[in-house]
């Protein structure tokens, strides 16, 4: 089972059932359709499982209003890169894969 991990509030957000689209920067899991997940809080406490149903591969600056339903939401683009600038401890720009 491949396990990934999530920053807070989104544990909270993906159990109330508001988010249930992640991305992620450098899928170092290769991530596949029918994956089984054990999805984690940052200290790697399982908080629940999933199924990977689909997969997409694209960057930043493509992402479709309807890629991002289900997903937390940003007031713009610059918070989304800043924010995820954070999680990876990298920039993240629009050509961020």
């Amino acid at each position: 089972m491949k396990a990934i991990k999530f920053s807070k509030p989104l544990p909270e957000l993906i159990m109330e059932g508001k988010k249930h689209t992640t991305w992620r920067v450098g899928d170092e899991k290769n991530i596949e359709i029918g994956d089984l997940l054990s999805l984690c809080d940052n200290d790697g406490v399982e908080f629940a499982k999933a199924e990977a149903v689909e997969v997409k591969d694209t960057i930043f600056g493509e992402l479709t209003d309807i890629e991002k339903e289900g997903h937390e939401e940003f007031s713009s683009d610059e918070e989304m890169y800043t924010t995820y600038s954070k999680y990876y401890n990298m920039e993240v720009t629009p050509k961020t894969r």
